[in-house]
């Protein structure tokens, strides 16, 4: 992935990986090695100068049908209610939209049930300047989920938390994983929430981005915030600062 033209910054080179279905894999490198250029490629949104994206086995020519996504940034329409904010993809992803307006009490009762999922059950009606932060990333995940996406993408999206409200979701992002088991690949500079999130955790270098190191999650599910105080994930934590801490010297 080169922006720019021919001569300008090289994002991504020889950045090959792969991933199972139903899998939950974090992506963690240091600041500037390409892990939000990856998610433009793999969700279609910029295509790679060189090489192939495949996702659901289909080559990935313009942006992909089958995925929800969330950003450090709840990106809440400030005149929709939490309600219509989280329905908002269904007036737009085939074939829900066409089918929308005949089975609209269904998809309500659906995004009622995400709600109920992610503690949001009487916040319907509330607008985002009446939620909190964490409320609306809550209300995002909703978003991300309501189409039934086969595959979630996560760009930092506890990153703006403070630490008590990024640890709270880290477990609501886990219920809503259990009970759905959508693919997810999740960016973050966090590596105790790869560790606590992760099946397997991908290492990429610093620019241009490749992956170095991959490492799998040996903790059973659920996993609770005891389980980062555990020996086993305060060392891998500690192995994955070490590899990135190298990937930044290598660069320098």
């Amino acid at each position: 992935m080169r922006y720019g033209g021919a001569e300008g910054t090289l994002a991504l080179k020889n950045a090959s990986m792969s991933v199972r279905d139903g899998e939950f894999v974090a992506v963690v490198g240091p600041s500037g090695c390409g892990k939000s250029t990856l998610m433009k490629a793999v969700t279609g949104l910029w295509p790679p100068t060189r090489g192939e994206v495949t996702v659901a086995g289909k080559a990935v020519k313009g942006p992909v049908g089958i995925v929800g996504m969330a950003f450090q940034n709840s990106v809440q329409l400030p005149w929709r209610n939490t309600l219509d904010n989280i329905m908002l993809p269904l007036e737009i992803v085939e074939p829900h939209a066409s089918r929308l307006h005949a089975h609209k009490s269904d998809y309500v009762a659906k995004a009622r049930e995400l709600m109920g999922l992610v503690g949001l059950t009487g916040f319907e009606k509330r607008y985002p300047w009446q939620l909190s932060g964490g409320m609306q990333q809550r209300a995002s995940l909703c978003r991300a989920l309501i189409h039934d996406p086969k595959l979630l993408m996560l760009d930092e999206p506890f990153g703006a938390l403070d630490m008590f409200t990024r640890e709270e979701l880290w477990g609501v992002l886990q219920d809503l994983w259990m009970a759905r088991k959508p693919t997810v690949i999740l960016v973050t500079h966090d590596l105790r929430e790869a560790v606590f999130l992760a099946d397997r955790i991908l290492v990429m270098s610093a620019r241009p981005g490749r992956f170095v190191a991959e490492y799998n999650v040996p903790f059973p599910r659920p996993r609770t915030l005891e389980t980062t105080y555990l020996p086993d994930f305060i060392e891998i934590t500690h192995m994955l600062r070490s590899l990135i801490q190298s990937a930044r010297q290598d660069a320098a």
